[in-house]
């Protein structure tokens, strides 16, 4: 049975993903800087003896190594991670912390190539998979997005030139670009009637389950996910 890491999978988007690929019949490991949140989501989510549920930091090497090593111990492998764990702080430049600055590139960024770095290794051995959750925003600036466009940017390119890297070796790395999607980004709380229009959490996890089931032979290398219907 395939392993899956899941950074961020504890609510929105990297939930939607844990369940979708549960259903798929993967073992799904989801971190959360707080434990207990990612515990909650675990007793919520199906298939509960495939779940593990781990307090985790992506800001922090080490707390994502062991990670890994807790997800090997357990299952003694891991085939694919998703590095979905993002944060954002929105403001004009002339009004943007450094210390908000920094929480965004570090988390957004950094955080992914921790989560990447610490992983490899495992990956490597299982010829697995590497998605990281970028957004439109990776491509598209807006005023009062200084700090978020150049994270996404960042990870956007990031993660292209890392999919040229580890070819190679049969890893195929994805990243995903989503619009707007119901989810608790920024201290969102979905509403069912409002954010009827947008892209579901549940739309992601059947994405990337689609992605994992390619055939070996392509490499779907950047994926751009809109809601049909433009509003705002």
């Amino acid at each position: 049975m395939k392993v899956a890491l899941i950074t961020g999978g504890s609510k929105g988007i990297g939930y939607g993903i844990a369940e979708a690929l549960l259903n798929a019949g993967y073992r799904v490991a989801i971190t959360s800087r707080n434990l207990a949140h990612a515990e909650e989501a675990a007793q919520t989510l199906p298939k509960r003896e495939n779940i593990l549920a781990i307090g985790a930091d992506v800001k922090d090497y080490d707390s994502q190594a062991n990670a890994v090593k807790q997800i090997v111990d357990k299952w003694g492998r891991l085939d694919v991670l998703i590095a979905n764990a993002g944060v954002g702080h929105f403001a004009s430049i002339e009004d943007l912390d450094p210390a908000l600055w920094h929480d965004i590139i570090d988390t957004n960024l950094t955080g992914v190539f921790y989560s990447i770095k610490t992983a490899l290794e495992e990956i490597k051995k299982n010829k697995g998979a590497i998605i990281t959750i970028s957004s439109l925003a990776g491509t598209n600036f807006f005023a009062g997005g200084s700090a978020y466009n150049a994270s996404k940017f960042g990870l956007t390119g990031f993660t292209q030139s890392v999919m040229l890297d580890l070819r190679k070796y049969g890893i195929r790395v994805s990243t995903i670009m989503p619009g707007s999607v119901a989810s608790h980004f920024n201290d969102h709380h979905p509403d069912a009637e409002n954010d009827a229009w947008k892209i579901q959490p549940e739309d992601m996890g059947k994405l990337v389950v689609d992605l994992l089931a390619m055939p070996e032979r392509t490499l779907p290398s950047k994926i751009e996910i809109r809601p049909t219907i433009a509003k705002g």
